[in-house]
Formats: structure tokens, sequence, C-alpha cells
């Protein structure tokens, strides 16, 4: 994949798909890179997670730097450094969580709409490379709960609006990539 400073690049997939590896390696040959984590930092509490983490941590290069937030409209302010979001999964799902969208608080819809509004806007204005990895799930097993259906759904609203906006879309499958854009 040859890239142009400034490109915004979508990187979707299904679990285990190849797609952080894909978007790992379309970031090689830059000197430095801002890994910017959006999931749960390892604690002990889940060790098949922190295996996880523990796994993308050694695959990336020294030259690297890790910043582990939340804040991607922070992110996607103009730098030279090339940034690789992985993933706007993980991001959701605590965007979700922060809002109160699993404990029904008063507002949490608009909330969340709300955040998820500025970091759409702040993704089609970015003048930073970028490249973002996200869980491809319109193709899967509907979800038994209507909290898994809830998130199965806000992911794919996401991952379409972040697509509009993307110069381009790759789809990995069984760690083949496609260019969809």
């Amino acid at each position: 994949m040859r890239r142009r400073r400034g490109g915004r690049v979508l990187v979707l997939g299904g679990a285990r798909s190849g797609k952080s590896q894909f978007a790992e390696r379309s970031l090689d040959a830059a000197r430095s890179v801002a890994y910017v984590a959006c999931g749960a930092r390892p604690d002990g509490q889940d060790p098949e997670w922190d295996e996880r983490v523990r796994l993308h941590r050694q695959r990336r290069p020294a030259r690297w730097s890790t910043l582990e937030t939340q804040d991607l409209v922070a992110v996607l302010q103009p730098d030279r450094t090339p940034a690789l979001i992985d993933c706007l999964s993980t991001w959701l799902a605590t965007a979700m969580d922060d809002c109160g969208v699993w404990s029904e608080q008063p507002g949490a819809d608009d909330a969340l709409a709300a955040r998820i509004d500025a970091v759409v806007a702040a993704w089609g204005a970015s003048s930073r490379h970028v490249v973002a990895v996200s869980n491809e799930v319109g193709s899967g097993v509907v979800p038994a709960t209507s909290s898994g259906r809830r998130y199965r759904d806000e992911l794919g609203v996401l991952n379409a609006r972040i697509a509009g906006g993307s110069d381009e879309v790759w789809l990995v499958v069984a760690g083949i990539p496609q260019r969809l854009r």
C-alpha cells in the first residue's frame, strides 16, 4: 500500500483476521508512529486480554510510541507523525460505557451520539496520516442479547461513517487484504 502524507485509512476485518498486522505493515517505512491503544490496560483480571495486549506490544517496532487514550479528537489533530488507532471497536465499547448506555443513564444516547459525531468530524477534517483499525461486524452472527445487537449496530454505523471520510478503505479476510476504496 503506497502512502501519502495526510491520508486517512480504515482497515476493517473480523476477529483474528490479520487487520492489525496489515495496518502495522502499512506503516513500516515510517521513522516513527504514534500507536494509539484504545482498549483497556492489562490489569491481571483478564488473562486472555492481557495476552492479546502483550502480543500487540511485542509486534510493534521499538521506534513507535504508544499512547493509551480515548481522546481520538486530539489524536486526529495535525501532526507530522503518522498514527495507528487500534481500534475503533474498543474505543466504541468504552465510549458506550462512559456515556452510560449500558446502565441506561438519562441522556446516554445523546452523549454517545455527540462523542461519535466529534470523532467522525475530526476524522473527516484530519490532515494527519492516520490508519484506523476496526472490527467488521455486519457479516457476523446476530448477537443473542439486546446489548450485543446495540453494540453491533452502533459499530456498523460508526464504521460506515468513518469509511465515508476515508481516503482508503481495506477489508482483511483470512489474512488477505482487499482494497474497497
